[in-house]
């Protein structure tokens, strides 16, 4: 039984419902103000995902949305885990949700330089930590964990698939775009995760890591995970935003582009689906491998592997870092 008083939703998004806006300024431009949808506001604002998604289910607890771009998921897994553990709730629906692939996403998108501009060959577009990538290559989806206690979950006989162990945010405080050269803000966000789950860096010896495949932040992701890693020879790490249309959904979460919002949601799902099958899918499009990468990268083939411990990066633009731990569940 479900006490909905007691359960919340923090669904986050990073950009809103840019379809809905995109089209009511169009409407306004092309028809005037009286030809904009009366959904206009509440579809775009970026609270409604949370809000409907509490009103479908009649959850009464915390409910609300961060956005904090890319980093956003990760956000809303910490906020979410925080909530139950000052006993302000017993489950919480957490992560985040995004659809930007309209002409005014995108367009904004190779405004920054951020995409790959290998349009001749999109299925190695994303080639995280290859020496030849220039860019991400945008996806939109949704990934959203069931979040409780572990007395709740007992209680009402759930299936405990993973153990969320802790997580930690900051932010770079450097520049809208670029991570910080040095790593520190990626590197002490890792730290602080740890401290918060209780477990040493020893421990863990899988990385679902945010490698979107830009120039500047795969490698810079790579630079600070060595600052807290120092022996990364037991550690696999891989890449989930890699896209491959032919790639099987073994996982629910294959090889996706980069989700902006949803990212971490969907790479927390496939951390979880490492630490339960014993397999992690492949970083694809590893053909000229960076040499300063000296991890198993999982390349271009899926491995089996036993995670211990586990965690998910992910970062957003104007420096926000967001780190979450899991492991499996021991009773």
């Amino acid at each position: 039984m479900i006490d909905k008083e007691r359960a919340g939703v923090l669904v986050g998004t990073g950009m809103g419902g840019l379809t809905v806006f995109s089209d009511g300024v169009q409407a306004l431009i092309e028809r005037g103000h009286r030809k904009i949808t009366p959904f206009f506001i509440p579809y775009a604002i970026t609270n409604m995902g949370s809000a409907l998604l509490g009103i479908d289910l009649g959850f009464m607890g915390p409910n609300y949305s961060i956005s904090t771009a890319c980093a956003t998921s990760n956000y809303c897994f910490y906020a979410a885990a925080n909530h139950i553990r000052r006993g302000e709730a017993d489950m919480m629906l957490a992560g985040g949700t995004e659809a930007a692939i309209i002409p005014i996403g995108l367009g904004g998108f190779v405004a920054c330089r951020a995409l790959s501009q290998r349009n001749d060959d999109p299925k190695t577009a994303s080639r995280p930590w290859d020496k030849d990538r220039d860019g991400f290559v945008m996806g939109e989806g949704a990934g959203v964990l069931v979040m409780e206690s572990l007395e709740h979950a007992m209680k009402r006989g759930a299936p405990i698939i993973a153990e969320y162990l802790g997580g930690a945010v900051n932010c770079d405080a450097y520049h809208m775009t670029d991570p910080r050269a040095d790593g520190l803000g990626v590197s002490s966000c890792i730290e602080s995760s740890l401290e918060d789950a209780g477990v040493s860096p020893e421990e863990i010896n899988y990385i679902n890591a945010h490698a979107t495949s830009t120039l500047a932040g795969d490698l810079a992701e790579i630079n600070a995970i060595k600052k807290v890693f120092k022996n990364t020879s037991d550690i696999k790490i891989n890449a989930t935003k890699a896209i491959s249309p032919s790639f099987p959904l073994l996982f629910c979460a294959s090889m996706i582009g980069h989700c902006l919002g949803a990212a971490g949601g969907l790479e927390a799902i496939a951390t979880v689906k490492a630490i339960t099958t014993g397999w992690l899918h492949p970083t694809i499009n590893q053909f000229n491998p960076e040499p300063a990468v000296d991890f198993d990268t999982v390349a271009n083939e899926k491995q089996q592997h036993e995670v211990n411990v586990a965690i998910s990066n992910s970062f957003g633009f104007g420096g926000h870092n967001s780190v979450v731990v899991f492991s499996a569940f021991k009773p």
